[in-house]
């Protein structure tokens, strides 16, 4: 998929985002539910405006970014080579943003909806979505795990980016089923922290060992 095409389905996620709003809005309140704590208690809102506003910029920045860096990114580190991938991940970004939004909006209306449960699932659904195609990730400064020892070789690069790719998608695993089990916020956060900080010192240690191999 090339940047251009994904502008057509940002544009069906902003179309359905404002869509559902105009449907809903005269049954919302003058403020509505836009945050929650770890225990599904609301702890901030929003006028409704605001409340669509937010995630329409969100999702219009994510699509300007698709278009953008592949054409200010230097030429060692073009992202044309897996553009494709690229596009992906930014539309899942984008279907996060708007899969909330929905929920926030039909809260509002008086449609009940588990936030933070709707929230943990789509986050599950991203790493998922992330982990299919790290290993299509060629060095490059905006996307990836973008350590001094990846960006340094390309062996690492590819080694790091073939395990986090298994690391996230077990880490989406894991977080669907924490959310399905209801279990501790605190274990979500572990288990996406150790996908992330696994890897970092993986590129260590196979760039350590690479160097004293020559």
């Amino acid at each position: 998929m090339k940047p251009r095409s994904s502008w057509w389905i940002s544009a069906v996620f902003l179309s359905a985002l404002l869509a559902v709003f105009v449907w809903l809005r005269p049954r919302m309140p003058a403020l509505v539910a836009t945050h929650w704590n770890a225990r599904g208690n609301v702890n901030g809102y929003m006028t409704p405006m605001h409340a669509v506003l937010v995630p329409t910029l969100a999702i219009v920045t994510l699509g300007l970014l698709t278009w953008l860096l592949p054409r200010i990114s230097p030429r060692r580190y073009a992202i044309g080579p897996f553009v494709s991938a690229f596009a992906v991940v930014m539309l899942a970004l984008q279907a996060l943003v708007l899969v909330a939004a929905l929920g926030v909006l039909l809260n509002a209306a008086g449609h009940p909806v588990r936030m933070p449960w709707l929230c943990m699932i789509s986050l599950g659904a991203l790493l998922l979505v992330m982990g299919n195609y790290m290993d299509k990730l060629r060095q490059n400064f905006f996307m990836g795990i973008r350590t001094p020892w990846t960006l340094a070789s390309e062996a690492v690069w590819e080694r790091t980016h073939r395990l986090s790719g298994w690391m996230f998608v077990l880490a989406g695993l894991a977080v669907i089923a924490i959310a399905l089990l209801q279990a501790p916020l605190w274990s979500m956060l572990c288990v996406i922290a150790a996908s992330v900080l696994v890897p970092c010192v993986y590129s260590y240690v196979i760039y350590q060992r690479l160097e004293q191999h020559g």
